[in-house]
């Protein structure tokens, strides 16, 4: 499923994901957050349950602990899209990440919810989305609960998609010392001019919400305290790894592509609808380029390639920012 069709779906699961499963051995608790319960799944993935004070309820981690036999793993957090990771939106449902890792020293932390929210502390709770304390959980909250209890080394790094290819940098921003490295894939990084401005309510407002809540008005300064563009001087000193294609069909937009197979409708949606949302995005990340080169802040940047706004992609961006990832957690 297309992150556009998941995000229509998720609208209808926007409160954080309870389950039903065993009862954990003991809870473990750190600063405000608390694991009540961890599940092990048939492919090494654990469903970890987390009570967050910040949010007021409790969330879902999809966690694949390092199968290296190391003292200490460094964590790499992966952000899903706008549709929160349900309704088959997930990393670990739409790419190869449980094989691609299966050799490397890391763990993958992939936090499950955040509909539309742009993983940011929401100023208002909202009518649709609820509570909303994203950046308070995903950096104070849940890092030195992961560290716990996986053996983390406190070393970590950041990749998101789409919505969340904004949110990396401003978590980044939130948390100056928290992640060594950032990974943007076909996200804007623009939030107070008004492509930026238009991009984030339009996506907001997909998912019922209402960025009145999130950051106010336009004129608010929220928007631009928001902007990793126009904060970019606060981002020197991380691996960064930033893409986006050009919105006209690649290598991935046929009818036997992955994610596609065979469905007619579903290629029609990512050439039409996701063709378009990735040309948007490739503008903002060209813009990206530019302001950092400015600053003389060193970034990889894969730019300009046919593709649209799809898994696919994604899944090659992950692997080709890997060594970056690896070398600057391991540092």
């Amino acid at each position: 499923m297309s992150t556009l069709g998941a995000l229509s779906m998720a609208v209808v699961a926007t409160a954080p994901m309870l389950v039903a499963a065993p009862a954990a051995a003991a809870p473990l608790s750190i600063g405000g957050a608390t694991i009540t319960r961890t599940v092990a799944q048939a492919d090494g993935v654990r469903d970890v349950y987390v009570r967050s004070t910040a949010m007021k309820a409790e969330m879902l981690v999809k966690v694949l602990p390092s199968r290296v036999n190391a003292a200490t793993s460094p964590t790499l957090y992966l952000l899903n899209g706008a549709a929160g990771g349900y309704n088959g939106s997930s990393w670990f449902d739409q790419t190869d990440v449980i094989k691609f890792f299966a050799d490397k020293n890391v763990n993958l932390v992939v936090p499950v919810g955040g509909v539309a929210s742009y993983f940011t502390d929401w100023r208002r709770d909202d009518p649709k989305l609820g509570h909303l304390k994203w950046s308070t959980y995903l950096t104070k909250e849940l890092p030195p609960l992961m560290d716990a209890a996986y053996k983390g080394s406190g070393r970590n790094a950041i990749a998101g998609i789409s919505m969340a290819g904004t949110s990396v940098f401003q978590l980044s921003l939130d948390a100056p010392d928290l992640y060594q490295g950032i990974g943007a894939y076909s996200g804007c990084a623009m939030t107070s001019d008004p492509i930026g401005q238009a991009f984030v309510k339009l996506t907001v407002a997909r998912g019922g919400g209402n960025t009145l809540n999130m950051w106010g008005p336009s004129t608010d300064p929220e928007w631009v305290r928001k902007d990793p563009y126009v904060n970019a001087e606060k981002l020197r000193g991380k691996a960064i790894y930033v893409a986006a294609g050009t919105g006209v069909p690649g290598q991935y937009d046929n009818i036997n592509a992955p994610g596609i197979k065979g469905n007619v409708t579903a290629l029609a949606e990512r050439i039409a609808a996701g063709a378009v949302i990735e040309s948007a995005t490739n503008y903002c990340t060209q813009r990206m380029q530019t302001r950092l080169r400015s600053l003389n802040i060193p970034a990889t940047f894969r730019l300009n390639y046919p593709g649209t706004h799809s898994w696919p992609y994604w899944q090659d961006d992950l692997h080709n920012s890997w060594p970056m990832f690896s070398t600057a957690l391991n540092r």
